[in-house]
């Protein structure tokens, strides 16, 4: 087992450094940027500040964060970043040489007034039948832990799928696992943290002078696939290697 697998294994979660960086970052940036300006002029609904009691808790009036579903949908700079060989490197380190692109997301969480995300894990949303499912975020600006950045509870991976762990009600989840109990995540543009779907993980909200950048790229192995009934946007990208599962009719699925 190399290092990183033995470290995702046991902590849940891995802090790559420096895996965009010179001209492929700069480029990543202006696309970034960009599709920010393309969905401010939509006049669709782009911010994805939940709702619930922890976030009344937090929340400060005129907080927002940005967000946009499939960035390779807008840009191929995005979709190149996604095939890029050190990212897909440690992605197969981690779920083997099948994966699949389920679907990936971006965040903009602006300077003083940037939303702050409860304690949560992701499983409820997008389960997996063998739960191979894991999020990877690139960081396109710095991350701080005043600018909002990733907390996690290393280790909780192996608490498995946990009742009401969603983060948007009051339960025994949040009770157990504060916000400010997490240990923050801090990162520098170009770096990339991988982490399970049940790894519990949120963010504090950003009150810094700094917007915090990032996408997250959320991938399954290619033997798994997502439980029937979902309707989250699920991409079924092959990113490496093969899908064990794909067949004519599932190809053909209208979104």
């Amino acid at each position: 087992m190399s290092t990183i697998q033995n470290f995702f294994q046991e902590q849940g979660f891995y802090h790559a450094r420096g895996v965009f960086s010179g001209r492929e970052l700069e480029l990543m940036t202006v696309d970034f940027e960009r599709i920010v300006a393309q969905i401010r002029t939509s006049g669709e609904a782009i911010d994805a500040t939940w709702v619930g009691p922890e976030m009344e808790k937090r929340r400060q009036q005129g907080d927002v964060v940005l967000h946009t579903h499939n960035v390779q949908q807008y840009s191929a700079v995005w979709l190149r970043a996604m095939l890029q060989e050190q990212f897909l490197t440690i992605a197969t380190e981690l779920l083997g040489k099948d994966i699949i692109l389920h679907h990936s997301k971006l965040f903009y969480k602006p300077a003083e007034k940037g939303s702050p995300f409860p304690m949560h894990q992701d499983w409820s949303y997008f389960p997996s039948e063998k739960d191979t499912m894991l999020a990877a975020i690139i960081h396109v600006s710095d991350a701080t832990d005043e600018m909002g950045c990733l907390r996690v509870y290393p280790g909780s991976h192996k608490l498995g799928r946990l009742a009401d762990s969603y983060g948007q009600i009051d339960s025994e989840v949040l009770a157990k696992y504060p916000l400010e109990g997490a240990q923050p995540v801090e990162a520098k543009a170009g770096d990339v943290v991988f982490f399970h779907y049940f790894t519990l993980h949120g963010s504090k909200p950003n009150r810094s002078p700094h917007i915090r950048k990032t996408v997250l790229v959320q991938m399954h192995g290619g033997e798994d696939r997502i439980e029937a009934g979902i309707t989250h946007p699920n991409e079924q990208l092959v990113l490496s290697g093969w899908n064990h599962h794909m067949t004519r009719s599932r190809a053909n699925v209208v979104k």
